[in-house]
């Protein structure tokens, strides 16, 4: 009997997680623009950061 009410209780969990990845939402226009500012300003801030580091070694004579 125990095992039984194991794998029924596997069978239920298994078809919940089944059921709850399938109801993944999509991605909206917005969710999508954003996402594309998020990158476009992470790679604006490495290549400040780069800028600074270039101004820094030149400040110091160093050339890269």
């Amino acid at each position: 009997m125990k095992l039984e009410k194991t794998i029924r209780i596997v069978i239920v969990m298994s078809a919940l997680i089944a059921a709850l990845s399938a109801c993944q939402k999509q991605e909206g226009p917005a969710e999508h623009a954003g996402k594309e500012v998020d990158k476009t300003v992470d790679k604006a801030g490495q290549q400040i950061e780069k800028a600074g580091e270039n101004i820094q070694d030149a400040a110091k004579g160093n050339k890269k």
